[in-house]
């Protein structure tokens, strides 16, 4: 029981302790809150005093018949708007006002409408308290930009006036609104000038509505607010509508942008045009509009322009062609205008003088470019004397009046160009300069003249007689010959045409016909006669002249006449040589032919007696006689072979030896033909050997003739070997080509005989050779086989001779019954 009481003891005093702490801390925060409250109090007492003027203030802005706007904040007098002024004042002054600027009920329900009827009543006619004529949109702006303030009387429709108080009130602005017919102020003031302009209207009623109801063009008011009031018939037709009372109640806009160019106007107070397209009756339209302020809004009217906006245009795109033409010539241009500036260039004009675009681009004046010109060295050499006298005087150019001529100018420039300058005044004023670089055709042209000179003296130098004509027959151009053959004056050349001087040569050759061929040749523009001929004319002096007519590529003519009288002599006198030749030859052909056959008949005598000696015919010979006898029987065989080679040599210069075609062996042909010379060659201890590849197959050609050209080909070796020497024959055929030879190691032939050894009568080195005739037999009977020979020959070493032959001799001189081929062919056809 004592163990408790310590304890509760101990908690009793624990809770008084804390509920003092409460009660303390209580009072001390009721102390310190006691003057928030008291403020708290004096506040919202503050606030019921300003809620009950306030209150009263509105009860006051009620009672009044007008509006009062306030701008908190002055607006910007150039923005667009009126920047949502606060609207103070009673419902009916509102609705008063609404109704005065003909905006209709549905603006009361707008978010803002102070703009809206500021719009509508901003720019009808009103008078200051002076007198002076403005607007309220003017003196606000005045009151916004300036803070001057103002006192208006606007009038408004069917009799109706406003009066507008605007004052500045520190920071903000004020503007009083009241409708003065509802307040029955005096109405004097306004009244007088509504009254002046009725009486203006009254003097010719029908005058204005009559004038503007007429007017070709469209015409229209719209009012302040943008709502189309009044239209003429113009304006009707042009937007379609039935009437005019149907166009309104529609608001047909004739361009959509109608409203927005009212509005500039009414800002500016000033007439505003622009260029507005719209689609009338159905075509696309270009539309000069103008609207300009009048009481209540803006009027307007629109003129067609579209002529004047193609032509226009026109001009614009032909302008642009002109300027895109002169840029693609080659020709430097430039235009400066009347105030010396430059206003056009083309881009040769910037290459010429290695201008920037962007230095011409700025507009330099003419001056200031000669002055770059000159910094640059671009100038003529005159220039650089006296500059500023030449400047002066390229300037000058600008006093001259329209249509004085100039003549062109060559400028030699320091860099060694030549500029040609033409210069004229421009239509439209100013100065029209074309630059031209004539280096190149300066160039061209001096060699021209110096190919002009050169051609002349060089006609002068030729023997022939040159003239040229003109397509109308004058004489251009002629040399010395040409004067000295027709024997003509040269001063009576000057200028002369080609009948002229065929009248003054009529007497040399007085053939009129061939005169007038030669002049239709001039100037007969046909292309039968615009073609080269040449003839021959014989004059009466006994003179022969060839003559020769070429057109030239300008259209003119060239005639050339040549003496070719001792030419025609020597001819002459060449052909009667060639004939009495031409006898000889057959005369000698015939002799030879004759003597020949005459000697082969007591030839043949002698040689058969010889055989028979030589047989024992006579008895038997004795070792003494047997030489003669083999001696005359060699001379007799020489001698046949001769007279058969000459016969031979004349057959073919007659053309009568023909070839007696077959299949022949060549390897057959050269073992025979080694058999007629092998006892001659044993005789004389040389080795004759036989060489035959592939030589088998037959080839057309005439065996006994090729055999002929053997035996000639071994003879000869026979005479340029000696004892001990060797000769080898031999016969091939390889592709398309047979080919006969006969080499010897014998002495050889000089370099400078062997081109003539196959000519007649052309004899060997050596003793034994013959009569020459051997060599140029084998060389015709090739070439009558269509062959040819080859000589190879080193003199010391031997000499090869290659007869080439075709497989196939040709039939040419071939008897004409051998042409099997050809009559096989007949026979298939037929």
């Amino acid at each position: 029981m004592m163990a408790t009481e310590p304890a509760q003891l101990a908690t009793l005093i624990v809770t008084g302790g804390a509920v003092g702490f409460a009660v303390a801390t209580a009072l001390w925060a009721w102390r310190l809150t006691e003057g928030v409250r008291a403020a708290r109090s004096h506040w919202q007492k503050r606030v019921a005093w300003l809620e009950d003027r306030l209150s009263r203030a509105d009860s006051v802005f009620g009672a009044h018949p007008g509006l009062v706007l306030v701008w908190e904040t002055p607006p910007d007098p150039d923005a667009t708007g009126w920047s949502s002024p606060r609207v103070y004042g009673s419902p009916t002054a509102l609705a008063s006002l609404v109704q005065f600027a003909d905006l209709g009920s549905g603006v009361m329900n707008e978010p803002d409408p102070a703009t809206a009827l500021l719009d509508g009543i901003a720019d009808y006619e009103a008078r200051s308290a002076g007198g002076m004529e403005t607007t309220l949109r003017q003196r606000m702006g005045d009151l916004m930009r300036e803070g001057k303030p103002f006192s208006l009387t606007v009038s408004g429709p069917s009799g109706r006036f406003i009066e507008a108080d605007g004052r500045p009130a520190g920071s903000q602005l004020v503007l009083w609104i009241a409708d003065a017919t509802i307040r029955g102020l005096e109405e004097s003031g306004a009244r007088g000038r509504l009254e002046e302009a009725r009486s203006v209207v009254a003097d010719d009623p029908l005058a204005f509505l009559d004038m503007l109801g007429k007017a070709p063009f469209p015409s229209w008011r719209i009012s302040a607010s943008g709502r189309l009031h009044w239209v003429n018939p113009a304006y009707v037709e042009a937007v379609e509508g039935k009437s005019a009372a149907d166009v309104i109640d529609r608001q047909l806009l004739l361009e959509p942008g109608l409203p927005a160019q009212a509005g500039e106007a009414l800002k500016a107070s000033a007439p505003v045009a622009h260029i507005r397209g719209a689609v009338i009756k159905g075509e696309r339209r270009a539309l000069d509009v103008v609207v300009f302020p009048i009481s209540g809004g803006v009027a307007g009217a629109a003129f067609d322009i579209t002529r004047g906006e193609e032509a226009r245009a026109a001009l614009k795109r032909f302008r642009e062609a002109h300027d895109e033409t002169l840029n693609h010539m080659a020709e430097a241009v430039a235009i400066f205008d009347r105030t010396k500036q430059l206003i056009f260039y083309n881009r040769a004009f910037a290459r010429l003088f290695s201008l920037e675009e962007a230095v011409l681009n700025e507009r330099p004046s003419h001056g200031a470019l000669l002055d770059r010109l000159r910094e640059d060295q671009l100038l003529p050499n005159p220039a650089n004397a006296d500059y500023k006298g030449w400047k002066a005087g390229e300037l000058a150019y600008y006093e001259r009046p329209p249509g004085t001529e100039t003549p062109d100018e060559l400028w030699p420039l320091p860099d060694g160009r030549t500029l040609r300058v033409a210069r004229q005044r421009h239509p439209l004023g100013g100065v029209l300069l074309i630059f031209e670089d004539m280096t190149d055709q300066l160039a061209l042209q001096a060699r021209y003249n110096t190919l002009i000179k050169v051609q002349r003296a060089t006609l002068d130098r030729l023997h022939e007689a040159v003239a040229v004509f003109g397509p109308e027959g004058e004489l251009q151009l002629h040399n010395l010959a040409f004067e000295t053959l027709w024997k003509l004056d040269s001063a009576a050349l000057e200028g002369a045409d080609f009948t002229a001087i065929a009248e003054t040569c009529h007497a040399l050759h007085p053939d009129k016909e061939s005169w007038a061929t030669l002049k239709a040749r001039i100037t007969d523009t046909s292309p039968d006669s615009r073609t080269a001929k040449t003839g021959e004319i014989r004059r009466a002096d006994g003179s022969v002249l060839t003559w020769l007519s070429r057109p030239l590529p300008d259209g003119a003519t060239l005639i050339a006449w040549d003496d070719i009288t001792d030419t025609r002599r020597v001819e002459d006198a060449l052909r009667d040589r060639a004939e009495a030749l031409e006898a000889s030859e057959k005369i000698k052909t015939g002799f030879v032919g004759h003597v020949s056959y005459q000697l082969r008949t007591p030839l043949t005598t002698i040689g058969g007696y010889a055989d028979l000696l030589a047989g024992g015919f006579a008895g038997e010979l004795g070792p003494r006689q047997k030489d003669p006898v083999a001696a005359i029987q060699t001379a007799s065989a020489q001698l046949a072979k001769l007279i058969d080679d000459i016969l031979d040599i004349a057959a073919i210069d007659a053309g009568q030896l023909e070839l007696d075609l077959g299949d022949t062996r060549l390897d057959a042909l050269a073992s025979d033909a080694a058999e007629l010379v092998m006892p001659r060659a044993e005789h004389a201890g040389i080795k004759l050997s036989i060489k035959t590849g592939k030589a088998e197959e037959p080839v057309r050609a005439d065996g006994g003739r090729l055999k002929q050209v053997l035996y000639n080909l071994l003879t000869n070796a026979l005479d340029h070997v000696d004892q001990g020497g060797k000769i080898e024959i031999g016969a091939e055929i390889k592709g398309g080509d047979a080919r006969l030879w006969v080499s010897d190691n014998g002495a050889g032939i000089d370099k400078d005989k062997q081109a003539s050894v196959f000519e007649r009568f052309e004899r060997g080195q050596s003793n034994r050779a013959g009569a020459g005739l051997g060599l140029a037999l084998v060389k015709e009977i090739v070439r009558l086989h269509g062959g040819w020979v080859e000589l190879d020959s080193t003199p010391g070493r031997g000499t090869k001779v290659t007869c080439h032959l075709p497989v196939n001799a040709p039939l040419d001189h071939a008897a004409p019954e051998l042409d099997l081929a050809s009559a096989r062919k007949e026979r298939s056809k037929g």
